[in-house]
């Protein structure tokens, strides 16, 4: 069953935002981390982070896989 477009939207917006959910907490974890080791943390470099500014994040929802050859022939 294919989803309509509008399902499908939905369904990235939802993954989207989690991923950036996610990218929030672990750049706060990490600012902590980087505070507690001593680390002078300023406020403007803290101003430009992003939670979207990750190459990990794929808006177009393409995705590619080196599958093994076995696998690729159906195997």
């Amino acid at each position: 069953m294919l989803l309509n477009t509008q399902d499908q939207l939905s369904t990235l917006g939802l993954v989207v935002n989690i991923i950036v959910l996610w990218n929030t907490l672990y750049m706060e974890a990490a600012l902590q981390h980087l505070r507690a080791e001593g680390v002078e943390v300023r406020p403007e470099d803290v101003a430009r982070l992003s939670p979207l500014g990750y190459t990990h994040l794929n808006f177009l929802g393409q995705y590619s896989f080196d599958l093994a050859e076995h696998i690729a022939q159906g195997a």
